[in-house]
């Protein structure tokens, strides 16, 4: 039986930490947390008392556990916590850009697979359905 999930995430250049672990049997709920800065941004508990009796239950809390920890990731990264992680930011200052600079003509544009980091690249592939 798996006790949990931790991922280390950066999102919009700050650091993140998202961790999902179970109570067992003699608590059984699903609890994730998502850290920013050592503070709580968000959580999320899931009680699955009623199911405690199915066949091949291990494997069902870790299914439960994957998606639990997949949708705190796929929140995060649509912005639904940046109010409370970058407290002080409005959005109005985040549509703010600056002037664009040409490219220098000798450097290429960067193909896609170069405009993320990896962290960006994991974090898509944690919140993307490719595991269920």
């Amino acid at each position: 039986m798996v006790v949990g999930f931790n991922h280390n995430i950066h999102y919009k250049g700050e650091s993140f930490h998202v961790q999902t672990e179970d109570g067992g049997t003699r608590n059984p709920f699903i609890t994730t947390l998502l850290y920013h800065g050592g503070s709580i941004v968000a959580s999320k508990k899931t009680g699955y008392s009623d199911i405690i009796k199915v066949e091949m239950l291990g494997k069902v809390v870790e299914e439960l556990m994957q998606e639990q920890h997949k949708d705190m990731l796929r929140r995060l990264k649509a912005g639904e916590f940046d109010e409370r992680a970058f407290p002080g930011h409005s959005s109005s200052a985040d549509s703010q850009q600056l002037p664009a600079q040409s490219p220098s003509p000798t450097a290429p544009e960067p193909g896609p697979e170069l405009r993320q980091s990896l962290d960006e690249i994991i974090l898509d592939y944690l919140a993307s359905d490719v595991n269920t």
